[in-house]
């Protein structure tokens, strides 16, 4: 990414969400460029990654354990418990519906909220927060659905961009835990990426060993990016 393109801001130190012992800070690129939209795709080559209306890579003093990852969508071969969760929800519906704040989907992110993230600060949200944590004015964003007959059990937030999807968030019906639905949201963003002619799937960042972000090098092959460069998770 070209620096006199836009402007980078620091963050404060804050609490991190994954080593409570440690703190945290974050680069943005200016959440006030008029240009988020063109610049979108190369930031997720570079590692960033959108939390509502900004686009951020973690920058830490003393700890680089969170590390950019995606999948190569083109050469994905799902495992066996992959499989095994396809058969699962073969019979959901997917689709590809606008972004946006619905009740349907806000009451499903409310019981979501509830059961993973109990106060974490986050289970209160209203539709505000809804919106303001999943969308933003200028990104590229769909929400996959998936439903049992016309019940919404999940949708995957994700952004299309020119070089790949981007696995935003998902959320879905904590009643229905069998199902695998997470693991569900990122084969249908791969199948989508396929679908589009897209090679990669953004996830984020992965911490080697950490239990809530382990999950993400079953999806194989795996590309980390270390040093500015993309290369092959082992």
């Amino acid at each position: 990414m070209r620096s006199e393109r836009v402007r980078l801001f620091q963050t404060l130190p804050h609490a991190c969400g994954y080593f409570p012992e440690r703190t945290a800070q974050n680069l943005v690129i200016d959440p006030a460029a008029p240009q988020l939209d063109k610049v979108y795709g190369t930031a997720l080559a570079g590692g960033f990654r959108r939390a509502g209306g900004h686009l951020y890579h973690p920058n830490c003093d003393q700890c680089r354990a969170c590390v950019a990852c995606r999948i190569d969508a083109d050469h994905f071969s799902p495992d066996r418990s992959q499989r095994r969760c396809e058969r699962r929800n073969a019979d959901l519906t997917v689709t590809e519906t606008e972004p946006g704040y619905t009740r349907e989907r806000h009451r499903l992110y409310e019981r979501y909220l509830r059961a993973r993230h109990a106060g974490g600060g986050m289970d209160a949200a209203d539709g505000d927060d809804f919106a303001r944590f999943l969308t933003a004015p200028w990104s590229p964003t769909l929400f996959l659905e998936f439903r049992h007959e016309t019940k919404l059990l999940g949708v995957a937030v994700t952004d299309v961009c020119l070089n790949g999807v981007s696995a935003v968030y998902t959320f879905f019906d904590p009643s229905h835990d069998e199902r695998g639905l997470g693991t569900f949201g990122i084969l249908s963003q791969v199948a989508l990426a396929r679908r589009r002619g897209l090679p990669h799937v953004y996830l984020g960042f992965w911490i080697e060993g950490h239990p809530k972000m382990d999950y993400k090098k079953r999806f194989r092959p795996l590309e980390v990016r270390r040093n500015g460069l993309w290369q092959p998770q082992a």
